[in-house]
């Protein structure tokens, strides 16, 4: 059986940068069933829970509080790929809006909740790799 990934957050797991989650229970099914791996590609590029909120400003990822904490994102998205690749994984259900995982839309880089066009650091790696993304609100 095909394998997904999916954001740790939308499973359960308390690792959003507010030591939140966002559970959804048809998410936390497939990774009960087996039928997906939960990934949380921040804390993979060693980001601590809970952390800063990031936004994607130009090239870049930024915290609110002004780091730059692109080079934590690309490892933790290049971490979460291995691991997709790994499993054979074909499709991500990834948490919307995401600094990371968002597709389509992103927060803008003002910390002002307003969104732009724009996929987050993983989402973006994954489509290079040919894995379907699917964006979960």
């Amino acid at each position: 059986m095909p394998k997904k990934i999916v954001s740790a957050c939308l499973a359960g797991f308390h690792c959003r940068y507010d030591c939140a989650h966002q559970e959804r229970e048809a998410i936390k099914l497939m990774v009960e069933n087996g039928e997906a791996i939960a990934v949380c590609p921040e804390q993979m590029g060693g980001l601590s829970t809970p952390r800063t909120p990031a936004e994607i400003i130009g090239n870049k990822v930024i915290s609110k509080t002004g780091p730059d904490v692109t080079d934590a994102y690309t490892k933790g998205a290049e971490e979460a790929l291995k691991m997709a690749q790994m499993v054979g994984a074909t499709e991500a259900y990834l948490k919307s809006r995401s600094p990371m995982c968002g597709q389509g839309k992103i927060y803008d880089g003002t910390f002002t909740g307003q969104l732009t066009e724009g996929d987050g650091v993983f989402s973006k790696l994954l489509k290079q790799h040919n894995i379907k993304v699917i964006s979960i609100d």
